[in-house]
């Protein structure tokens, strides 16, 4: 395991760090590239993407606290602005409270731009898990004698008992589902929030799954808290394909006209000579 990438004394690179920085913009190009094909502004890396990377980071802090209270009392400052402890679902909560409320201040709807993230959201999973299999943060499975099974001696939560890599079977998958939400995006179903409805259900079975040879502790029904958060995503991507309709993707943008350099739009001062 590689949990320091570079060490130069007065400054580190750290593997985890380094790969949820790859993942942000791949995730933020992939974003970018939807929202311009899709008409939807502002469509470069600072606006959506951006904002949606500080409401997760946000959000991600937050679920990390409501899950560790108890480390909240012992030691809040570590617990508030540690290093670790950023939970995907919390990012994912946060990152999608500050777009909804950025589109509505727009006008614009948050369906398309729903859509326009789903294939980023999937890479950036799978590219953050690398990171995790480079630090061993803990995030690996329980004991495996399987021929790919792993030990982490030199990780930051170190085991010498061969255990399920399950953040590499958590790479692949999103990798794959990112491959099959980019091909599919541009299908005359995939609008109006039916592709990010697909992404729910691709990530929620993904991660239900993968909790069944992680170490994580059971809280009801033999099901661990993301076990039960990822049931509530996958309920709530089949809904969203059953029940929202396909639409012309015309009806869900609101391209804003291009504005001339004296003021106005095009269409405004083309009337005007007129």
């Amino acid at each position: 395991m590689y949990p320091v990438l570079l060490d130069f004394g007065f400054f580190r690179v750290y593997s985890f760090g380094l790969m949820v920085a790859i993942g942000f913009f791949v995730a933020s190009w992939l974003v970018a590239k939807e929202l311009e094909r899709r008409g939807l502004e502002p469509s470069h890396m600072e606006g959506y993407p951006l904002a949606a990377m500080i409401g997760g980071v946000i959000g991600a802090r937050l679920y990390y606290v409501a899950e560790h209270l108890e480390r909240l009392a012992r030691d809040p400052l570590a617990t508030l602005f540690g290093g670790s402890g950023l939970t995907w679902y919390g990012g994912a909560a946060g990152g999608a409270l500050t777009v909804l409320i950025m589109a509505w201040r727009r006008g614009q709807s948050l369906w398309s731009i729903s859509d326009a993230f789903a294939p980023g959201l999937a890479a950036a999973y799978a590219i953050g898990r690398i990171g995790c299999q480079l630090a061993g943060d803990g995030d690996y499975g329980i004991p495996s004698d399987l021929p790919w099974a792993m030990a982490y001696p030199d990780a930051i939560v170190p085991t010498d008992v061969p255990v399920h890599p399950t953040p590499v079977y958590e790479t692949m998958a999103m990798g794959l589902a990112a491959a099959v939400l980019w091909r599919l995006r541009t299908q005359p179903w995939a609008n109006n929030g039916r592709l990010f409805g697909l992404y729910l259900v691709l990530s929620g079975l993904e991660r239900f799954l993968v909790e069944f040879v992680r170490t994580n502790s059971r809280v009801m029904l033999g099901l661990s808290v993301a076990q039960i958060t990822s049931l509530i995503a996958i309920v709530a991507g089949l809904w969203i394909l059953a029940v929202r309709p396909s639409a012309p993707e015309e009806a869900q943008t609101s391209r804003q006209p291009a504005r001339s350099p004296r003021g106005g739009t095009k269409k405004s001062r083309a009337r005007a000579r007129a």
